[in-house]
């Protein structure tokens, strides 16, 4: 029976994804283990370390679909070690003891960490694939509304007008330097390791860097310069880039969370036939959506600081904290997976933006909003300082008077002269003082968006269930 929210029957749809889920399977990572072990053994085969057929024989039968993945579970417990009952179950399906050259010269950390940034590389792509997808729904929205005003707030107060299509431009922009940031980290974290039971390898001799770079080569990884089995930041920066975009759409999606309240009733969730929005209010219409992808926001941000646990390792290597990665990182990657999928369900079903409300809202403080453009055109004759007081007085008056801004300015002694009423009435159109906001929508929208060749998709080594060994691992066997 599942206990784990992300498998449970109940709850598994909404707290997980099937692709990220298939990633970060016991099959996946299985398998990803077997791809090395197959590049490790074609590789030495190439260079004369092992016979050609004991690495032919393993590539042979190096298939998650031949292993009994149960009994693997039950061995590991009982060895208190988890790949040697893989290795053992390799060794028994090669023919003619060539099983005997498996895993030849290295050790299980190699194993296990180059299969993880395999894992690491497959989910990177539809991570990319996915904020891609979500940036360009967004980019439509932002240049659908580039001229659609709407209040700005500030400290939960409203400030000044802005646009909605400028307030998801933001969104866009930041979208944009996550892309950056995925693009620049690529070739520091894609990187495996095949250094031995110390990081030294010794026990592949002379020709043991040699060994690591023409493996690693036909995984598609770069060789280290020296080993990390200890030095865990690759995997702390994988992960925090992947916590940095989560936070940027959890914030996106606590926006919109906001921008739904009854009293603001600016933009909604589309809303799905079927959906319900509370059991006992029929009239609901709760952001059901967007309240999960804000939570899983922060299920994303909390395995973080499990993960920055692991990288306090002792000396050369320590299963202590190394262990921590192995519940951790895949957590993250999968909640990830399910928020980057609801963000994007949401964004396709299309958000209810209000425009009619945003208008409304506008006018709520009768004109307050545009004290900021009626102090700046009285600068050049008060001087700002004293135009700004005296906006403060009037509009402290207006509101304890519960009076049009328009009004009190006009009734204003000091004022007048200053303004003709249709002046005045011009500069209290909210419409037209949202500064520069269209423009840096364009300015966004004709950015470059960030594309690297590099996501992870290149090269599928194996998938859940149906290992797809690259053709250059196999080659020279």
């Amino acid at each position: 029976m599942p206990s784990h929210i992300t498998e449970s029957r109940i709850h598994g749809g909404a707290y997980s994804s099937p692709e990220f889920a298939a990633i970060f399977s016991d099959a996946s990572q299985v398998q990803k283990w077997l791809d090395v072990e197959t590049a490790l053994a074609a590789t030495q085969a190439q260079m004369g370390i092992i016979p050609h057929e004991a690495a032919r024989e393993i590539a042979r039968v190096a298939s998650v679909e031949l292993l009994d993945l149960d009994a693997l579970g039950r061995q590991s417990m009982e060895t208190g070690h988890i790949l040697v009952p893989t290795l053992r179950a390799l060794e028994a399906l090669c023919a003619d003891g060539w099983g005997e050259y498996v895993h030849y010269g290295v050790t299980t950390q190699d194993i296990l960490d180059t299969g993880l940034i395999l894992q690491v590389r497959e989910a990177w792509g539809l991570v990319l694939q996915r904020l891609r997808a979500i940036r360009g729904h967004l980019l439509t929205l932002a240049l659908r509304h580039k001229h659609t005003p709407m209040v700005a707030r500030t400290h939960g107060q409203q400030a000044l007008p802005t646009t909605f299509g400028y307030k998801v431009a933001v969104w866009v922009d930041e979208i944009d330097r996550h892309l950056e940031r995925f693009d620049e980290a690529y070739a520091r974290v894609m990187v495996g390791n095949l250094t031995g039971a110390v990081g030294t390898l010794a026990a592949l001799g002379p020709q043991g860097l040699e060994v690591q770079r023409q493996t690693l080569e036909r995984l598609g990884l770069a060789a280290p310069l020296s080993s990390w089995h200890s030095a865990r930041d690759r995997i702390l920066e994988a992960a925090w880039l992947l916590v940095q975009a989560s936070g940027t759409l959890g914030r996106v999606a606590n926006e919109i969370y906001h921008l739904q309240r009854t009293e603001i009733d600016e933009v909604r969730e589309g809303r799905r036939a079927g959906q319900v929005g509370s059991s006992t209010m029929p009239h609901k219409q709760n952001p059901s959506t967007v309240d999960l992808i804000s939570a899983l926001s922060r299920l994303v941000r909390a395995q973080m600081l499990a993960l920055t646990d692991a990288a306090f390792q002792l000396h050369e290597r320590d299963g202590t904290a190394w262990r921590i990665e192995w519940a951790a990182l895949p957590e993250l990657f999968i909640y990830a997976g399910a928020l980057l999928a609801r963000m994007e369900g949401v964004l396709l079903a299309g958000l209810d933006v209000r425009e009619t409300r945003m208008r409304s809202n506008l006018d709520m403080l009768g004109g307050l909003i545009l004290s900021e453009r009626i102090m700046l055109a009285l600068a050049p004759r008060f001087g700002k300082q004293t135009a700004h007081q005296m906006v403060h007085e009037i509009a402290q008056q207006a509101q304890a008077e519960d009076r049009p801004f328009r009004e009190a300015l006009l009734s204003d002694s000091r004022l007048h002269g200053c303004f003709s009423r249709q002046v005045l009435d011009d500069l209290l159109d909210p419409a037209a003082y949202t500064g520069l906001a269209a423009e840096m929508v364009e300015l966004v929208a004709n950015k470059a968006m960030p594309r690297s060749s590099n996501d992870g998709l290149e090269l599928q080594l194996s998938t859940q269930g149906n290992p797809s060994r690259s053709q250059h691992v196999m080659e020279g066997m």
